[in-house]
């Protein structure tokens, strides 16, 4: 290799290194503060700039705060094994991917773990790329956030309709109350909007949103939970 091509190969590695340790570093600093702004918030608030509609809500809330009732519909709506998978459920990816080979529109098996490494990580592209760094950082918040954390910031940072963000924005936009007097039916409900959050709405929800909600409600008592959701 010529000194050229040393030097490149040096330099690229010492970002690679910087770049390593500082994600590890970020996620760190994650565990403990508040994620007030994600990517998706600020693409969101750009694209929409000229907008004088469109309004960014958001706020940050402990999940001690948050219904308990909430944190079941997600879990019973978004991801049945979040409590048992280490990030990744192999067993749902599987299955999606023998359902699409004859589905017109693809389903995902992302789990909450993912969707969290996702909003707060990444752009919403659809590469590999991005896909890639997803993955990594998945396996980042699993090692060093555990269950309770990652349901904290997903709550806090998911999309629940046109520029509402956070289960307490949420909670007061469309409820007028906190997330912590959240009752099973809007949390279902609510849980209910999350695919599509920006065309569907808990207060006037449509046939697909209330037959969701009642399933998602169903299922909640068959799922089991830790101690740390009452």
């Amino acid at each position: 290799m010529s000194r050229l091509g040393k030097s490149i190969f040096s330099a690229l590695w010492k970002v690679l290194l910087i770049l390593f340790i500082g994600s590890i570093f970020y996620v760190v600093i994650l565990k403990w503060l508040p994620v007030y702004v994600t990517p998706l918030v600020v693409v969101r608030s750009v694209s929409n700039i000229a907008n004088p509609e469109y309004t960014t809500r958001k706020s940050w809330c402990p999940l001690k705060k948050i219904s308990p009732e909430l944190i079941k519909s997600v879990v019973a709506s978004e991801d049945n094994r979040f409590f048992e998978h280490n990030g990744f459920d192999f067993e749902q990816i599987a299955s999606a991917m023998k359902e699409n080979i004859t589905r017109k529109r693809e389903r995902g098996a992302s789990t909450i773990s993912q969707q969290t490494a996702k909003n707060v990580f990444t752009f919403q592209t659809h590469t590999w790329i991005r896909k890639g760094i997803e993955a990594y950082f998945t396996m980042l918040i699993e090692l060093i956030w555990g269950k309770e954390r990652i349901m904290e910031v997903y709550l806090n940072v998911a999309e629940l309709g046109n520029g509402v963000f956070g289960a307490e924005s949420a909670s007061r936009y469309y409820y007028s109350k906190k997330a912590s007097k959240l009752t099973r039916h809007e949390s279902c409900l609510l849980a209910a909007v999350l695919p599509s959050p920006r065309k569907r709405n808990p207060v006037k929800p449509g046939p697909f949103v209330s037959r969701r909600a009642f399933e998602i409600s169903e299922l909640i008592n068959k799922l089991q939970y830790p101690s740390w959701v009452k």
